[in-house]
């Protein structure tokens, strides 16, 4: 699975938050999540009106901490983001990005990607190519089920294929 994009670059911390403000808690419409993605996030609050279907989130350390909101990765796919990459992950984060089919990967190298580059990513080899910079970054690939259940759109979907 390759995904390819345009890198948008946010630091460490960001938490869930401002990955997806508690005013927005009420909408339960994913495009509509979407609309208000990394809202909270100072000097990106219109994020969403700009991004592109495909783009590449890029984070520092311990993206998504902060409370169990399944909405914050909801709300990133729902814009249009079509994988995350960080330094970390807060790990309940991570568990729900996968729950919902939001491709994810971890990567130590992600200082050399800048805002703007466009990158591809090969999702099951971890490898990442910054098409602007020419080279190649090693990120951490999933497990082989993480990767199934993301492939399938998430648990659910991917539950609903085995029982067939």
């Amino acid at each position: 699975m390759k995904i390819k994009g345009r890198a948008w670059k946010f630091g460490d911390n960001i938490d869930t938050d401002q990955i997806f403000p508690g005013a927005y808690l009420t909408l339960t419409d994913i495009e509509e999540m979407g609309k208000h993605a990394m809202e909270g996030v100072p000097g990106r609050e219109d994020f969403a009106r700009k991004v592109n279907r495909g783009d590449i989130i890029v984070a520092g350390k311990n993206f998504g901490c902060g409370s169990s909101r399944e909405q914050a990765p909801i709300a990133i796919k729902g814009c249009g983001i079509s994988l995350v990459i960080a330094k970390s992950f807060a790990r309940i984060f991570y568990r729900n990005a996968v729950n919902i089919g939001l491709p994810i990967m971890e990567c130590k190298d992600i200082d050399k990607i800048d805002d703007g580059d466009i990158l591809e990513v090969d999702l099951e080899s971890g490898e990442i190519r910054d098409i602007d910079k020419n080279i190649t970054l090693k990120g951490s690939s999933v497990t082989s089920l993480e990767f199934e259940i993301m492939k399938a759109g998430g648990l659910i979907p991917y539950l609903k294929n085995k029982e067939n």
